[in-house]
């Protein structure tokens, strides 16, 4: 379970928010941009830090602004996707998915089983030896995810993960991402602009502006609050 509440003061506006995520469960952050949802994944994941608050997960206190415990990103246990997916385009898919375990330093029979594991659970093992420059957005969602879960993490955070997936193939591509969430039992966030990736993704979905929390509920009950501009907005 994460139990998050920050204050961050950036250029245009104060963060200040709290949320949980319960195991298992995908939280979705809706917003426009410059609302704060990246921020709020880097704040988690430690890339950045509150001013001040608490950030808790799976009962292991991970920053405490009035302790003075601040826990390096590294050693959080926190699979984070990039909108940009980050992978390294001069090595192979397989090489990408154990970039995070030789980091850790475990011994090379260790890290072979697991990445080979991992690319067969993301039918990923014909293309172990791939260059990933040569894959198409889907493909690289499928490895920079592998990457993640392949550290086998207690918190997974996905920004904007379908972003670089064709249009053609993001209605499949979603339901596989839908399926490999629900299979960790982990908590998720997902960070998206697109309602129907909150709609497919989601068990709840909450909408941010100006660093703030301003709707939260069942996906399909925030996006029927036609009523206020900001969801209008996003649904057409």
């Amino acid at each position: 379970m994460l139990e998050f509440r920050a204050v961050r003061t950036l250029r245009d506006f104060v963060l200040d928010l709290a949320l949980s995520v319960q195991p298992g469960e995908t939280l979705v952050m809706m917003g426009e941009n410059g609302a704060g949802k990246s921020t709020v994944l880097n704040l988690i994941s430690g890339i950045l830090t509150p001013d001040e608050g608490e950030i808790t997960l799976s009962d292991r206190l991970l920053f405490s602004s009035g302790e003075r415990i601040n826990v390096p990103p590294e050693n959080r246990n926190i699979g984070h996707l990039f909108q940009s997916y980050a992978l390294f385009p001069h090595m192979t898919v397989a090489e990408n998915v154990a970039f995070g375990l030789r980091c850790r330093k475990l011994p090379e029979p260790e890290i072979k089983r697991a990445v080979a594991e991992q690319l067969e659970t993301m039918n990923l093992s014909e293309l172990a030896g791939v260059n990933v420059g040569r894959l198409s957005g889907g493909q690289r969602q499928r490895v920079a995810l592998a990457r993640a879960l392949v550290l086998d993490p207690d918190l997974l955070l996905l920004d904007e993960p379908l972003a670089a997936v064709d249009m053609r193939a993001r209605a499949a591509t979603r339901r596989e991402l839908r399926e490999r969430i629900r299979k960790t039992g982990i908590p998720c966030i997902v960070v998206t602009h697109n309602p129907r990736d909150a709609m497919e993704l989601g068990d709840r979905l909450c909408l941010m502006e100006y660093g703030r929390l301003v709707a939260g509920g069942r996906p399909e009950e925030v996006l029927g609050m036609r009523e206020n501009g900001l969801i209008a907005s996003f649904v057409g």
